[in-house]
């Protein structure tokens, strides 16, 4: 099997995993189907693939990091912001600073520096996994806005640090003074290259959209290559093109808030990335799972370096580097939460009662490792300058990839259990503002309506028609606002009354669909014609549900 056939069998295992998913009896993660499928792909095929560490890291990260900040929900974010530091920032320097001691005095044939790289890798969160395992149970909407808020940061954060670890590992000189204030240049300076290129960029397309209409395919290949665009600045100016990425993606939230862009490049880049971080995530770890016998061969030579001949060894040190990430954050998440609620109570603002185990044991087990650890640790060097070979490379990746695994199988064992017939109360705060934003709209969009009767009907001679045509529409937006704004009891009928309304146009447009294809089928209208029908039938349908 050559490595063109290779890619396409990954491809093609990402898409059987989904399947897998949803026939298993038992919820398995996605993450671990694939791996599984990675390594049946290693058994059938003679060759394996070869990784370029840097090419890996350019191909998979910045479009991640880019699309966590793009979709991170910004009112959580600045919200919980103390408590999201202190998780994303805090803990990472506990991880990487005490993870790091651990995993060297367990395994002197690991030096200090690849010990410290591997703390950092591990260190960042992967909500997109928490969220597979509990998409089946309530979970409180503030818990998983702090879930993303930290993987947002601490995948920026966990990072950076690994990159000085590597090069710490590279060079074999560190110097903390001269890692702080580049610290503070390659992170101020990925920021504003990842903000200054995303709106440079945005501002150009706006311009010629204005001028020259709007492609949605071009529309959708620039959001495409935003995050390669800020990666690729801030590293040629000596900065972080992690945090670029992280940047942009945020940046790129508040530019799509000018709403210059069209309904359908909207649908087809949401459609085009949704498919993008679908098969990222899935090709890296059916990736890991091919790889991951040769890893295991190669980390079985340098544990015996360590006088431990016995392989079993090797799941000794991932069940240890597992527990003592489990008891660094739980600790951590107690006392920031007990801090947090401290202070609330203190100021009288949103008082919060003591966190309770089950909350920090929730809060703990969903630190779940994923994608970013995985991207992370592939990258690691083949070589030395010198010319020998990186210390403990492949023994760091299988350690990393078994804490991926440990992490997803604890957590998909004991989420659903900690989370079962947890009573979450309604969000009133976040329903009445977006009730309000509903009138508003509407009342926008009478007014609206009857300027443009008034454009469209003056001077001419049916006037009716067009009074009667924008009276049903106004009637709709009316009724609207009644049902946001009326009494209770005339608000839940007209609600009803709304959902039953939906009930029969999702009817009336299976029909239509039906009939197209059926149609087509009997070559009664063209391709292209019952293509363009369908897909409008299916943007109605989405808006519907």
């Amino acid at each position: 099997m050559g490595a063109i056939e290779i890619v396409l069998a990954m491809l093609v295992a990402v898409v059987v995993s989904g399947v897998l998913v949803r026939l298993l009896p038992l919820p398995i993660p996605t993450p671990l189907v694939q791996i599984a499928l990675g390594a049946a792909i290693t058994a059938l095929s003679e060759h394996q693939v070869r990784l370029d560490p840097e090419v890996f890291f350019l191909l998979f990260l910045p479009p991640l990091l880019f699309l966590d900040g793009w979709r991170i929900p910004k009112e959580g974010l600045f919200r919980d912001k103390d408590m999201i530091l202190e998780l994303a920032l805090g803990l990472v320097i506990l991880t990487v600073v005490g993870m790091g001691l651990l995993i060297h005095w367990m395994i002197p044939a690991m030096p200090f520096a690849v010990a410290f790289a591997l703390a950092a890798i591990v260190s960042p969160t992967d909500p997109v996994a928490v969220s597979a395992i509990t998409e089946r149970i309530p979970v409180p909407k503030r818990v998983m806005h702090v879930l993303e808020g930290e993987s947002l940061l601490n995948d920026a954060s966990g990072l950076v640090c690994f990159r000085f670890a590597v090069a710490a590992a590279v060079t074999g000189t560190f110097s903390l003074s001269n890692a702080a204030l580049t610290l503070v240049w390659v992170a101020l300076g990925g920021v504003a290259a990842g903000v200054g290129v995303t709106w440079a960029i945005s501002w150009l397309k706006n311009l010629i959209s204005r001028h020259y209409g709007e492609n949605p395919g071009s529309q959708v290949l620039i959001s495409l290559l935003i995050p390669f665009a800020a990666y690729q600045v801030a590293e040629h100016l000596g900065c972080s093109g992690i945090l670029a990425a992280v940047a942009a993606g945020i940046t790129m939230s508040y530019a799509e808030l000018s709403g210059r862009a069209l309904a359908s490049t909207r649908v087809q880049r949401t459609a085009v990335w949704d498919t993008m971080q679908f098969a990222l995530n899935g090709v890296m770890f059916v990736l890991l799972g091919e790889q991951l016998p040769g890893i295991f061969e190669n980390a079985v030579t340098t544990v015996q370096e360590s006088n431990h001949e016995n392989p079993w060894w090797l799941a000794v040190y991932v069940l240890a580097i597992n527990l003592g990430l489990a008891c660094l954050r739980f600790a951590w998440v107690w006392v920031s939460m007990s801090l947090s609620a401290f202070a609330a109570r203190r100021r009288g603002l949103d008082p919060r009662p003591a966190p309770t185990w089950r909350t920090v044991a929730a809060m703990s087990l969903a630190g779940a490792r994923g994608a970013i650890t995985l991207a992370g640790v592939l990258t690691l060097p083949l070589a030395l300058p010198g010319g020998e070979a990186f210390p403990a490379r492949d023994l760091a990746i299988f350690l990393a990839a078994g804490v991926i695994i440990l992490s997803l199988v604890a957590a998909s064992i004991a989420l659903p259990r900690l989370l079962a017939g947890l009573e979450i109360p309604p969000d009133s705060h976040e329903k009445q503002s977006e009730d309000q934003a509903r009138v508003a709209a509407a009342q926008a969009a009478i007014q609206s309506i009857e300027q443009a009767l008034h454009d469209l009907a003056e001077g001419q001679p049916d006037a009716d028609l067009y009074a009667d045509a924008a009276t049903r529409v106004m009637d709709f937006y009316r009724r609207r606002i009644e049902g946001l704004t009326g009494v209770e009891e005339n608000a839940s009928r007209l609600r009803r009354g709304d959902s039953l309304e939906g009930q029969l146009r999702l009817a009336g447009l299976n029909a239509e669909r039906e009939t197209i294809f059926a149609m087509a089928r009997h070559h009664a209208i063209s391709d292209e014609c019952s293509r363009k029908l369908v897909r409008e039938i299916d943007l109605m349908e989405e808006r519907l549900r």
